[in-house]
């Protein structure tokens, strides 16, 4: 697209251009969703990371899930693995730092965990790393990317893949991500965690441990 002088004009374009191949993205935002309230609240965890806009990204999901979106509910275990500063700092002083995230999968991820990881360009090799220690360990591998195919992409089970060449609209749509993923998880946890509700009581009399029974006018106690 050509530059028109105006920013604003031209950001908005992009933006719009996006969100109509993002809309099929709906059934995906919907099962990932499900999926994380089944597992989370049977005492899973989510790990997340990313660099740079995609780190501040990822932490504002974690935080909309320890916490909550809209209504109070049980807290989740989320964790943003580039918020673990002296992790991050000694393990990519010691190990380099293609292995920040990886490392930290290995030690905290568990089989049936979910491992989400953030990229504009899906070509981050710390999030490359963390893919495959992520898959290694057994945990389901989701990633919000820009546009496919791309090495992240290929790299992890599912991915939703926002088709915009602008990085800053992609990091606008992944935060749209974020919120409509703890939307579905709220909204699934109230199906899968709803009260069940009492079953009627059968009709016909209430029979007490002991009860008497008239027999020709004479009372006699038996079992019930």
């Amino acid at each position: 697209m050509m530059p028109t002088g105006n920013p604003l004009e031209e950001h908005l374009t992009q933006l719009a251009a996006a969100l109509a191949p993002y809309r099929r993205c709906e059934p995906l935002l919907a099962r990932w969703g499900a999926t994380l309230a089944r597992r989370l609240t049977a005492g899973g965890r989510l790990l997340v990371a990313g660099n740079g806009g995609s780190a501040a990204e990822a932490q504002h999901l974690t935080a909309e899930l320890v916490g909550k979106l809209r209504e109070d509910r049980q807290p989740l275990s989320a964790i943003a693995l580039h918020a673990e500063t002296s992790a991050l700092t000694a393990i990519g002083n010691d190990y380099g730092y293609d292995e920040v995230f990886a490392r930290q999968v290995r030690a905290h991820g568990r089989p049936d965990d979910v491992l989400l990881l953030l990229s504009t360009s899906g070509g981050s090799g710390n999030l490359l790393a963390a893919a495959r220690a992520g898959r290694d360990a057994g945990l389901r591998c989701w990633a919000l990317t820009g546009p496919a195919p791309n090495p992240l992409a290929d790299a992890c089970h599912e991915v939703l893949a926002v088709d915009s060449p602008d990085s800053q609209v992609v990091q606008e749509l992944h935060l749209v991500s974020s919120h409509l993923l703890c939307e579905y998880v709220e909204r699934a946890m109230r199906e899968y965690l709803a009260p069940s509700v009492p079953a009627a009581p059968a009709a016909g009399p209430v029979r007490a441990g002991v009860e008497v029974v008239l027999d020709g006018g004479v009372g006699r106690a038996v079992e019930a």
